[in-house]
């Protein structure tokens, strides 16, 4: 990418940071009887993986796909880089995946929010265009659901960073009718909508939401947009949950009392107030979101290139940067999150709120390889419901956090979007009757 996803993580920083493969559960080959009951514990995972439905909220493979030089990948196949595609999302069990169509915070100002946001929706739309047979676009939950019955993979469309819908309200709608249906508020700088956690304390524009924001999240609610609340400010959090009418979700957060000060992440009480609100937390996966040595080593090493980049003039993709962040890594390993740290954050949520109120938003394609040593890419969702398995959670527990919580919440703003739109035209049939 041009430039970083985040302040506080630095993905081209940690782009050396070494895969780590072959992760298992076994013990030790010296102990038979635990080996067996660690492989029948994986065996169960991976047909919970299986039969469940796998959802996640947050892979951001349209921009990557858009930004990467040379040839298409086709992610049809197998494909050597990122952390997703069809053959290994099937063997991860992944059935709905939420394609991100992120747009840039430095459009909000230079301008073209909403074409690249049409452009990136075009590419997921030419995917399942060009493979039929693996993949569609889903526009309600039943759809979404019918597709993963079918054999194919569900990729449903959400905005990161609703800059996209520019000054005009009509562009709620515009992007509703192109599939969109969650938006992420902003992203790493306050936009016309609403503050950014990202954004200094101090000078933040809007305290909160803006007015045009609380007539966007009025608009999503008429129209069955989920309000996404990853990357908003605390106030801007407690803004949208006065003005909302339907659920809201967190499409790729984590917890902040394992990160503290990392305002991107949920403290305690707003976790406990989006249940309340009927809510979800999907739990991102990059290790700075996870843990507070990887959160402080992706800040310095953030502030440290943005020093030697004034101090040399090196550009993005220059051999001087290059070389730059690779001895910026070998002298400063990255400390890499784990799968356990991954289901501490689960566990986290489900003691404050329960277990209706969290799921998966790894962040897949967009922290690169900060992911957690077992959940590398799209086919490790087994290795976490090992572990959740392991830690003693049931699987009726398990099918909510794999997606069943996420198709409730997408189902109760359906459901609100309908009652809303009889209300306002009494007799008159909703948008998808017509």
């Amino acid at each position: 990418m041009p430039s970083p996803r985040s302040r506080a993580l630095p993905l081209l920083l940690a782009a050396a940071v070494a895969l780590v493969t072959g992760w298992r559960l076994a013990a030790p080959a010296s102990r038979p009887g635990r080996a067996s009951a660690a492989a029948r514990l994986d065996a169960r995972a991976a047909g919970l993986a299986r039969d469940l439905l796998v959802v996640d909220t947050h892979i951001d493979l349209p921009y990557r796909l858009e930004e990467h030089a040379g040839p298409r990948e086709d992610v049809s196949q197998r494909t050597p880089g990122g952390d997703f595609d069809a053959v290994r999302a099937r063997q991860g069990g992944l059935d709905v995946a939420w394609m991100s169509i992120y747009v840039p915070s430095s459009l909000q100002t230079a301008g073209g929010a909403r074409d690249l946001a049409d452009s990136l929706i075009d590419l997921v739309e030419g995917l399942a265009a060009e493979h039929p047979g693996t993949f569609a676009v889903a526009r309600g939950a039943d759809e979404a659901e019918a597709i993963a019955r079918s054999g194919r993979i569900a990729l449903p469309l959400g905005i990161e960073n609703a800059a996209a819908f520019e000054a005009d309200l009509a562009n709620v709608a515009h992007f509703h009718g192109r599939g969109v249906r969650y938006a992420t508020l902003v992203h790493a700088e306050d936009n016309l909508i609403c503050d950014s956690s990202y954004s200094d304390a101090q000078k933040r524009t809007w305290r909160g939401l803006s007015p045009f924001g609380a007539q966007v999240v009025a608009e999503m609610n008429r129209l069955g947009i989920m309000v996404d609340i990853s990357h908003v400010s605390d106030e801007c959090f407690d803004a949208v949950l006065a003005a909302t009418t339907a659920p809201v979700i967190a499409s790729h957060s984590s917890c902040r009392h394992f990160t503290p000060g990392f305002e991107r992440n949920l403290d305690d009480e707003r976790i406990r107030r989006l249940a309340e609100n009927g809510g979800v937390i999907q739990i991102n996966f990059g290790s700075g979101f996870l843990t507070a040595p990887a959160n402080e080593w992706s800040s310095a090493a953030w502030d440290a290139e943005q020093a030697f980049r004034t101090e040399s003039g090196a550009r993005e993709g220059s051999p001087e940067l290059a070389a730059w962040r690779a001895q910026y890594q070998e002298e400063r390993p990255f400390p890499r999150a784990s799968v356990d740290d991954v289901v501490a954050h689960i566990e986290h949520v489900i003691a404050l709120a329960g277990v209706d109120h969290v799921g998966l938003g790894s962040d897949f394609e967009g922290v690169g390889p900060t992911t957690p040593s077992g959940l590398e890419d799209v086919s490790k969702y087994p290795n976490l419901f090992a572990k959740l398995l392991e830690r003693g959670h049931s699987e009726a527990a398990i099918e909510k956090i794999a997606g069943g919580n996420l198709m409730r919440v997408w189902r109760a703003v359906e459901a609100r979007a309908r009652q809303l739109q009889l209300e306002s035209t009494p007799g008159a049939p909703p948008p998808e009757a017509r």
